[in-house]
């Protein structure tokens, strides 16, 4: 009976291993950062996953796409800015696929398109800014270079999340061209500071000289603390105290030999 059993089921044996097989090779598992694109046929049949999925082979066909962020390494571009400048840029670029059908049919390979766009607009982008710019306005261009790949590859179902210029090479040259003008800039603002410190010590000065002229006390004072100074000084010069009342009765009668009555002519009779 089990021989006769055997010789029934024989025939339908290699039809049944074929079909294990087949089940078998259908089962997709698929993890949750990832999504599978269907194609029945070779039309687009639906996004399907996480977990496990069944794809009949010859039939269907998946493509596997990752929904986490990549991170891209945009290599080195040579920039001429806008001051005719020739640099050595390059930067990282993070984005991720929001639209895996998008992301499959609309381009072939969205990891090489969106490299290939990041260097063409980063050389575009840079090349409208001077080079204080790119040193000193690294997140503005940052952000204008982000807007520009994001918009464009917004048609591939790709969002870029954000871009960074990590370095700004330039050559020997140009660095020492760089160091000569901040040193003329350092030189520039201080005789810039030193001529504003003159204009402000003499303004001083000025009003000094017109609170002085109007109290014969204060002058006496300043007299006296100079005198002073000049005392303290290790010098070999001697110094005889003047009274200012001396100066002041010889500056009276100056004024009096040059008034204009002593010069008048003398009419005759």
């Amino acid at each position: 009976m089990p021989v006769d059993l055997l010789g029934n089921i024989a025939p339908y044996f290699a039809p049944i291993v074929v079909l294990v097989l087949i089940l078998a090779s259908s089962i997709k598992i698929v993890p949750e950062y990832q999504r599978a694109v269907v194609f029945f046929l070779g039309r687009f049949q639906g996004v399907k996953g996480p977990g496990l999925i069944i794809v009949i082979p010859g039939v269907q066909q998946m493509q596997r796409v990752d929904l986490r962020v990549i991170t891209l390494d945009v290599p080195s571009q040579d920039v001429i800015s806008r001051d005719n400048v020739t640099v050595h840029v390059n930067a990282v670029l993070y984005f991720r696929v929001i639209d895996p059908e998008r992301a499959v049919i609309r381009v072939e390979d969205f990891g090489v398109a969106t490299s290939q766009l990041a260097q063409t607009t980063l050389r575009s982008v840079l090349g409208k800014h001077d080079l204080d710019e790119m040193l000193s306005e690294r997140d503005k261009l940052n952000r204008d270079v982000q807007e520009i790949i994001d918009a464009q590859t917004e048609e591939w179902g790709i969002k870029v999340a954000n871009v960074e210029i990590k370095q700004v090479d330039l050559n020997e040259s140009m660095i020492r061209a760089i160091g000569r003008q901040a040193e003329a800039e350092r030189e520039r603002r201080a005789k810039v500071i030193h001529a504003e410190g003159e204009l402000q010590a003499s303004q001083k000065l000025l009003e000094a000289a017109q609170v002085m002229s109007k109290s014969s006390g204060s002058m006496q004072l300043r007299y006296l603390q100079t005198l002073a100074d000049m005392s303290n000084s290790n010098s070999s010069t001697v110094v005889f105290p003047l009274p200012i009342e001396i100066m002041e009765t010889f500056k009276k009668m100056a004024a009096v030999t040059d008034s204009p009555t002593d010069h008048a002519p003398v009419k005759p009779d």
